[in-house]
C-alpha cells in the first residue's frame, strides 16, 4: 500500500512540475526580450506650430481701462518684447515604423496643424540619424489616424499589424511611446474591454489598463507576438493623467485607413445614402418584426440608395451577406467597402424580405453636396384632432410659413402635448411634423385614422410614426388605445 501511495505522490509531483513549467512558458518572466525587439520601431515626435503673437492685453482687462498700458508692459517684458511677434509652439506625441522604407503611422491631432514635423527614432546599433523631418501623406479626422513618411539612408526596422478581432479581454497587451516628454517608455497591461466607442461612426477601440499619458497618442499597442492591435489615441481621466482607462483603435480599423491614405493620400469611404436609427422594442413589435435588429430606414435622399429602389420605413437585416446588428454596425460595414462595388442589401418591408442591389457612392463625395428634396402633394383642408396624446393639426400654408417648412412639405403637425402622455415621454413635441403612419404618408386627419385601423384591425399593440423636426427624420412607435 505504502508502495502506491508513493507511486502517487510521485506522479503528483511530476504534474505539478509540469503545469509549472507550462505556465512558466505560457507567461515569460520578463518582456525584456520582446521590448528590445519591437523598440527600435517605436518613434518620438515632436511638431513645430508657427502661432501669432498676442497684439494686447484681451483677456486681461477690459479695453480702454486705465491699466492697460501697465499690462502690455508686464506682457511685453515676459515676451522679451516681442508680445506681437509669431512665436512657435511645440507638441509632442508618438508614432511607429510600419514599413521599411519610412511610412509612419501616428494620431491626426498629434500632427494636426503642424508646420514641420521631426521624428526621433529609438537609440541603437543601425538606427538612423537622431532625427528625421517626415512629410504629411495623408490624414483621416474620423478615426484620428495620420500616415507620415521619411527619407533614411538604409531600410528601417518596422513592426507589423497584427488582427484586432483576435483580442481578447484578458490578454497581456504592451503599450510604447513618449509619455509626457520623458522619451521612449514601455508600460505593460491587459486588454480591459473591446469594441469601444467614444464619439464617431467608425470608432471602434480597445480599453487597456496598460498605463497611457499625454505624449502616449499615436504609439502602439502591442500583442505578445510584437504585432499592433491598436493605435493609442485617448484616456479617460478626471486629472490628465492615467487612472488605468486607456483607449488604442483597433488594428483592422487603423489598416484599412493606412491603405486608403497610402494609395490615395485620403480616404474613400463607401456611401449608401440612407438615414437609419436603430430597431428598438416597440418598433419591432409595431412593424411586425421577430427581433429588435437591424437598421430602421427613415429617409432617403438622393444618392445610391434612392436609384436602387431602398425606401423609408425599410428595414436593413443584412449587408453584403453580414447580418446588420444595429445602426453603429452597417455604418462601420458600409464605410469600410470599396467604392463603386455592386452590394447586395436584404430589407423588410410589407411583412417579408426583399433584396436590392446597390452599387455604393462615396462618403467624402456625398458629405459635400446637400441631401435631395421630398416629394409633394395637394394641400389638405385645415383640421385639427386629439389622438395617442397629440393634438394634431393638418398642414397648412401658414403653418408651414410659421415652422420654417418648405413649400412642399406634406404631413401633420403636433399643435399640442400631452405632458403625461407616452408620446412626450418619447421626445414628441409640438411643432414636429408626422410625415408619415405605419410606414405610409399621411397628409390629412383621415389618413391618420385609417392607419389606426389598420393597424388594429392587424392585431398590432402600437403605431410607427414617421416624425420630422427640423428635417431630421426618426421613427417612433407609440402604444394604440384598447
Amino acid at each position: 500500500m505504502s508502495q502506491v501511495r508513493l507511486m502517487w505522490l510521485v506522479a503528483l509531483s511530476a504534474l505539478f512540475v509540469l503545469a509549472q513549467a507550462l505556465v512558466a512558458q505560457a507567461r515569460p518572466e520578463s518582456l525584456a526580450p520582446l521590448a528590445q525587439k519591437i523598440s527600435p520601431a517605436v518613434v518620438n515626435i515632436t511638431t513645430s506650430t508657427l502661432v501669432e503673437g498676442r497684439a494686447g492685453p484681451q483677456g486681461i482687462v477690459p479695453e480702454g481701462s486705465p491699466f492697460e498700458d501697465f499690462f502690455r508692459e508686464f506682457q511685453d517684458r515676459n515676451n522679451n518684447g516681442n508680445g506681437d511677434r509669431p512665436r512657435r509652439s511645440s507638441a509632442l506625441g508618438s508614432g511607429f515604423v510600419i514599413s521599411e522604407d519610412g511610412f509612419i503611422v501616428t494620431n491626426n491631432h498629434v500632427i494636426a496643424e503642424a508646420d514641420e514635423i521631426l521624428i526621433e527614432f529609438f537609440p541603437g546599433e543601425g538606427q538612423p540619424a537622431k532625427e528625421l523631418v517626415a512629410k504629411v501623406i495623408g490624414t483621416d479626422e474620423k478615426t484620428d489616424i495620420a500616415l507620415l513618411k521619411v527619407e533614411a539612408n538604409g531600410p528601417l526596422k518596422f513592426v507589423k499589424f497584427g488582427d484586432s478581432d483576435t483580442a481578447r479581454v484578458g490578454d497581456w497587451v504592451i503599450a510604447m511611446g513618449n509619455p509626457l516628454g520623458q522619451g521612449f517608455s514601455v508600460s505593460a497591461g491587459i486588454v480591459s474591454a473591446r469594441n469601444r466607442a467614444l464619439s464617431g461612426s467608425y470608432d471602434d477601440y480597445i480599453q487597456t489598463d496598460a498605463a497611457i499619458n499625454r505624449g502616449n497618442s499615436g504609439g502602439p499597442l502591442f500583442n505578445m507576438d510584437g504585432q499592433v492591435v491598436g493605435v493609442n489615441t485617448a484616456i479617460l481621466s478626471p486629472n490628465g493623467g492615467s487612472i488605468g482607462i486607456g483607449f488604442s483603435m483597433a488594428s483592422n480599423v487603423v489598416t484599412k485607413v493606412v491603405d486608403q491614405l497610402k494609395e490615395f493620400g485620403e480616404t474613400r469611404r463607401g456611401w449608401l445614402g440612407v438615414r437609419i436609427q436603430d430597431v428598438t422594442d416597440d418598433v419591432a413589435e409595431a412593424m411586425g418584426l421577430s427581433k429588435a435588429t437591424g437598421a430602421l430606414i427613415t429617409d432617403v435622399p438622393d444618392g445610391p440608395a434612392k436609384e436602387a429602389g431602398l425606401l423609408s420605413g425599410d428595414v436593413i437585416v443584412t449587408f453584403d451577406g453580414v447580418d446588420v446588428k444595429d445602426t453603429r454596425a452597417l455604418v462601420r460595414q458600409v464605410g469600410e467597402t470599396t467604392v463603386g462595388k455592386a452590394v447586395r442589401v436584404v430589407v423588410y418591408r410589407d411583412g417579408g424580405t426583399q433584396t436590392v442591389l446597390v452599387t455604393l457612392g462615396r462618403r467624402e463625395d456625398a458629405e459635400r453636396a446637400s441631401d435631395g428634396e421630398e416629394e409633394g402633394t395637394s394641400e389638405p383642408e385645415a383640421a385639427q384632432k386629439d389622438v395617442l396624446g397629440l393634438s394634431l393639426g393638418a398642414l397648412t400654408s401658414d403653418l408651414r410659413s410659421e415652422l420654417g417648412l418648405d413649400d412642399d412639405a406634406t404631413g401633420l403637425v403636433v399643435m399640442d402635448i400631452d405632458e403625461t402622455s407616452e408620446a412626450f415621454e418619447k421626445g414628441l413635441r409640438a411643432g414636429d411634423l408626422i410625415t408619415e403612419a405605419g410606414q405610409q404618408k399621411v397628409t390629412s386627419l383621415a389618413d391618420l385614422d385609417d392607419r389606426i385601423e389598420e393597424a388594429t384591425e392587424a392585431g398590432r399593440k402600437s403605431l410607427l410614426l414617421l416624425v420630422r423636426r427640423a428635417g431630421e427624420p426618426r421613427f417612433v412607435a407609440l402604444t394604440l388605445d384598447e
